[in-house]
C-alpha cells in the first residue's frame, strides 16, 4: 500500500515540476520573475514566483515518493 502512495507521490511531483519548469519558460514566468525582483527592490519585500513554489512543492513530493518506492518493506 505503501509503495502505492509513494508511486502516487513521484508522479504527482513530476506533474508539478514539468508544470513548473514550463512556466518558468514561457512569457508569463518570464514576467513574473522581472515583477517580483521589480517589487521586492521596491518595498523590500519577499515575493516569490508561482513557477518556483511548483518547482520546489513538485520536487519534495517526488523525493517523498522516491523514499515510499525504495524503501524495503517490514515484510
Amino acid at each position: 500500500m505503501m509503495k502505492l502512495v509513494g508511486l502516487v507521490l513521484v508522479i504527482v511531483g513530476g506533474v508539478l515540476v514539468y508544470q513548473g519548469l514550463a512556466r518558468k519558460d514561457s512569457l508569463l514566468g518570464q514576467a513574473a520573475e522581472v515583477g517580483s525582483s521589480l517589487a521586492n527592490k521596491v518595498d523590500g519585500g519577499s515575493r516569490t514566483p508561482k513557477h518556483m513554489l511548483q518547482l520546489a512543492g513538485g520536487g519534495i513530493l517526488f523525493l517523498a515518493g522516491a523514499v515510499l518506492v525504495l524503501r524495503k518493506g517490514s515484510a
